[in-house]
């Protein structure tokens, strides 16, 4: 490295094997890591809404979380060893039923402040764990790598300095904090990461700065001096946070000792007592259960039932506090997970790495609706099929940044790297730019015969005066072909298919326009 060169990431970590036997530096509850310098951004003064990311690690089988009655019997017909038998599941409304676990949050959904989304995924689905997760934490497509993260970009669309000279007078707190050992890479932005990882907001520590004498002017004095600058802004921030957990405080008694509740309880503490910060990430681990899913002499238990009533309890018990506390309205909370799990159950009791999956935002905010159809439930599913995407998660995202956390429409295009439209999942009133205030749920006329097919397929919808966005899927949710992608005028369309080249078995056409996404299930013989 030439001398004046600007250490960067990359440059820190390649140092850090040769420098660490003279930096003895530890940080009770902050563990320090390499990143280098991202920009400076200012929340504008009138928002103060604060999101909460729940990442449920492993891929959550939405399969046996949510359940349509109009589905059951086609879903036990392919889950015969694994499904929930109906009399055991709570009812949401007419034909939506949850996990028998999962009381609470049928009791936030009860309050009305519970949004479900279904059917959320991307376009060309891995079913990798690694790499699915920086898909969504990156929000980018699925054939392109991008080391950033949509909330780091979100910090950095703003804030050209951070974090040399942070905390200083006008910007005190952490942008954003993960509870836990190891910080988000949602966070992650163009050059360094904005979150800061927190394990005991009453003991946060310190650290002491590894030299105080002439830092030398090479590749090690770099890498001293890059820590030192860390160790310094670290210990600022343990302060602040320290006096807000000191400041703050829990009401609620339905806390139960779970990590998940206890990460949220610290979250919730950390807010009341008036920390600044944006956005805060949780973690629950687990989800990946090829086998022992539910146990066999009774459904209801099993790993995957264990985890949906920590989650629900926990989501529960936090909803509750943020609102004796007073803070629900500038508070909202997503989970999501990196896919979804197969239709048909595997031999083990368990499931497979699938596709799409729902989604939960939950908030005083939260508009309380479900979003989207039921997942349609073929008896003759393949064994490698997953429930198909109908959300695009990016449109989730895009919704977040334009109406919770105050961005443009423009800034959440640069975010995002495309122009997703915003969903209603947010009550009228409580958004920052009120985007989807006149958004309505338009009735979908689509068509598609001769369905099952041989040779080809005849697509008749009406359009809307808007973009129209239609592609055919396979079973495992690979983009098979763009059929259409422009403006249609709002008379009756009709687009022919040629489908007669493809192998048999099950296929699937999206639909997609401006307030409108639609599924529909397509047999090739």
């Amino acid at each position: 490295m030439k001398k004046n060169q600007k250490l960067n990431r990359r440059d820190f970590i390649k140092l850090s094997s040769i420098a660490s036997a003279s930096l003895p530096f530890t940080l009770s509850g902050f563990p320090l890591f390499a990143n280098d310098k991202p920009k400076d951004y200012n929340f504008s003064e009138d928002n103060e809404n604060v999101l909460v990311l729940i990442q449920l690690q492993g891929g959550n089988d939405g399969l046996n979380t949510i359940f349509n009655l109009n589905q059951y019997d086609n879903l036990q017909a392919v889950r015969s060893n694994i499904i929930i038998p109906e009399k055991d599941l709570l009812t949401v409304d007419g034909a939506t039923r949850f996990h028998p676990n999962m009381a609470g949050i049928k009791q936030v959904w009860n309050k009305e402040k519970l949004a479900i989304i279904q059917n959320v995924g991307y376009p060309n689905q891995n079913r990798s764990h690694f790499r699915s997760t920086d898909i969504w934490n990156s929000a980018s497509d699925a054939e392109e790598y991008i080391s950033s993260g949509w909330i780091g970009r979100f910090f950095n669309e703003n804030h050209p300095q951070f974090p040399e000279n942070y905390p200083n007078e006008n910007e005190t707190d952490p942008f954003a904090i993960t509870i836990g050992r190891i910080i988000s890479e949602t966070c992650q932005g163009p050059v360094s990461n904005f979150s800061m990882a927190l394990e005991d907001p009453d003991n946060p520590g310190t650290a002491t700065v590894t030299s105080n004498g002439e830092v030398p002017e090479n590749c090690y004095g770099d890498a001293l001096q890059f820590v030192n600058d860390t160790i310094s802004q670290t210990n600022a921030y343990a302060d602040i946070i320290k006096k807000a957990s000191s400041s703050g405080n829990n009401l609620s008694e339905k806390y139960t000792d779970s990590d998940l509740a206890e990460k949220l309880k610290n979250v919730a503490k950390l807010i009341s007592g008036g920390l600044k910060t944006k956005v805060y990430i949780v973690q629950l681990g687990g989800f990946d259960t090829h086998d022992n899913q539910v146990l066999e002499g009774d459904k209801k238990t099993g790993r995957h039932g264990i985890l949906l009533q920590e989650l629900s309890d926990a989501i529960e018990a936090f909803q509750d506090d943020i609102e004796l506390l007073g803070i629900d309205n500038k508070v909202i909370g997503m989970t999501y997970s990196e896919f979804g799990r197969r239709i048909r159950s595997n031999g083990g009791l368990g499931t497979d790495h699938g596709s799409a999956a729902p989604l939960f935002l939950f908030g005083s905010c939260a508009n309380n609706t479900i979003l989207g159809d039921a997942p349609e439930i073929d008896t003759q599913v393949g064994i490698k099929e997953g429930v198909q995407m109908q959300y695009d998660f990016r449109n989730i995202y895009s919704t977040i940044l334009t109406d919770w956390l105050g961005a443009t429409k423009q800034e959440a295009t640069s975010i995002l790297f495309d122009d997703f439209d915003a969903l209603p999942i947010f009550k009228s009133g409580c958004s920052a730019s009120l985007s989807t205030n006149n958004f309505g749920i338009q009735e979908l006329e689509i068509d598609i015969y001769p369905n099952p097919t041989v040779n080809s397929i005849n697509i008749t919808f009406f359009g809307n005066n808007e973009n129209v966005k239609i592609t055919l899927y396979n079973a495992i949710g690979a983009v098979v072909k763009q059929i259409t992608n422009k403006k249609f005028g709002t008379t009756q369309h009709a687009i022919q298919v040629d489908v007669q080249h493809l192998p048999k078995g099950n296929y699937f056409i999206h639909y997609q326009s401006k307030g409108i996404s639609k599924t529909k299930k397509l047999l090739k013989y």
